[in-house]
């Protein structure tokens, strides 16, 4: 692998892991204050009163990443997608605009359209790493005469698990956390 690969690989991978330890502790958080009985959800609560104004656009710059690394993969790199990852970018670019205009227009209804997205590409990335790292024969048959590449490949397995499929996976949840954490805000400030 040449070094542009390696060092996309690193990063990506490296804000993977990121994104899934604030995930890991947000659900504590929530997990905690929930089996507590605590009413004011306590570090979710804070992060959705404090933070309520940038959660459309970190979530826009998540994805941005999410798309440019998805094209510098396919486009420069040179790494062919699957079938898999086809309806993953399908399920995936549509958000960057749809998050792109919630955040330039103030639109209130780009998170439901994100969240149903960001729903079902959870679901296509998580059975894709699940066949790729766990039960390759779970995965569809591609058309490798036709050019196509197999949903089985692992062009990379950063730390030894974090892989294409992981990574949207993980901007999949993310968004989707994102979008709730934004649908609870407006109903806070509804109150």
């Amino acid at each position: 692998m040449n070094s542009l690969t390696e060092n996309l690989n690193l990063v990506t991978s490296l804000g993977a892991v990121i994104g899934q330890v604030a995930l890991v502790l947000l659900f504590m958080s929530w997990l905690f204050a929930y089996v507590s009985g605590d009413d004011t959800w306590s570090l979710t609560q804070k992060i959705v009163r404090e933070y309520s104004n940038w959660i459309m656009p970190v979530s826009f710059v998540i994805v941005a990443i999410a798309v440019l690394a998805s094209l510098l993969y396919s486009e420069v790199i040179g790494f062919v997608p699957c079938e898999l990852c086809w309806w993953q970018r399908v399920l995936m670019y549509p958000q960057l605009i749809i998050l792109g205009l919630a955040v330039w227009k103030k639109t209130k209804d780009a998170a439901i359209y994100c969240l149903t997205l960001s729903s079902i590409g959870a679901v296509v990335a998580g059975y894709h790493f699940y066949g790729q790292s766990f039960n390759p024969n779970a995965l569809p048959a591609c058309d490798i005469i036709a050019g196509a590449t197999s949903c089985a490949v692992k062009y990379f397995a950063e730390f030894g698990f974090v892989t294409l499929p992981l990574m949207a996976f993980t901007t999949f949840v993310l968004i989707m956390i994102g979008m709730l954490l934004h649908m609870s805000s407006e109903k806070m400030t509804q109150v």
